[in-house]
């Protein structure tokens, strides 16, 4: 089945909606997507590095994805700046950052449009394996803070009062963020993670009662706009990656039509609650 191409590509984006579906529900929680998108913006430095010293490009993406979340909980304690600034700078700085790197690296040549936007269609079995063994070690890391990190998401102040940590929850979150843009950044490219993450968190959101249900309906979302986006993209010749996300926003448009709407007051009330 993996020696086809398009299967290949479907096996891997289907991994790589099933890890983000989880972690985008925080982020529209926690009102977090500007800080994605920093990290996906860092992803384009973390390239440059890997073909300056000559890493594995997952490996140094997450590396320094990782150094720019840290940096952020960093300058949080230190800098009189906001966040939403503190994320505007890092963003942008380390964006350019990697784009003058490249420059100098006249020698090397490779497809920028690819790792802006991905290349799906490109994935090998090796890269399925990353992304299935680095996003269920994702999964099940965030299994296990799943409760403390959803209490300092209603309210941090009470999660500290019982004694739960919120900030080292909120530092592996963060480096749960830097490993899943590592493992998806050849899928959808770096300027398109953030609204894998986003979109089908914030189509599940409607038709959700609770958190759990909410992360299930992502991924199920996640799914199905990466299959219905890959076989658009191979029915009308489009960009696979943007293709995939083009498909998220359909589904979330469809989530806020009349008759999405009837499904949920359906739902709410066949489980007894107000519409």
């Amino acid at each position: 089945m993996l020696d086809d191409f398009f299967s290949r590509a479907i096996v891997a984006g289907i991994g790589v909606a099933i890890v983000a579906a989880p972690l985008g529900c925080f982020v529209v929680w926690r009102r977090l997507a500007y800080f994605g998108d920093t990290l996906s913006h860092a992803a384009l430095l973390g390239v440059a590095l890997a073909f300056l010293l000559e890493l594995n490009i997952t490996l140094a993406v997450f590396v320094v994805c990782a150094g720019v979340a840290l940096a952020l909980v960093f300058l949080q304690r230190r800098a009189t700046l906001s966040s939403d600034s503190l994320l505007g700078l890092l963003a942008h700085s380390s964006l350019a950052l990697g784009l003058v790197v490249l420059a100098f690296m006249t020698w090397v040549r490779m497809d920028l449009m690819g790792f802006l936007f991905g290349d799906i269609l490109a994935v090998s079995k090796t890269d399925i394996a990353i992304i299935y063994i680095g996003g269920g070690c994702v999964l099940a890391v965030l299994a296990m803070i799943w409760n403390p990190l959803f209490a300092a998401t209603v309210n941090r102040e009470l999660a500290e009062a019982e004694g739960m940590r919120p900030w080292r929850t909120n530092l592996i979150f963060m480096l749960l963020m830097a490993t899943v843009i590592a493992i998806s950044m050849k899928i959808v490219g770096v300027l398109l993670i953030t609204a894998l993450l986003i979109i089908p968190a914030a189509a599940a959101r409607r038709f959700s009662s609770g958190p759990e249900q909410m992360a299930v309906i992502a991924v199920v979302i996640g799914v199905a706009a990466v299959v219905s986006g890959l076989f658009g993209s191979l029915n009308w010749d489009t960009p696979s990656g943007p293709s995939i996300v083009v498909a998220a926003l359909v589904i979330f448009l469809i989530s806020l039509s009349p008759i999405a709407g009837l499904i949920v007051r359906a739902n709410r009330s066949a489980q007894g609650e107000k519409p």
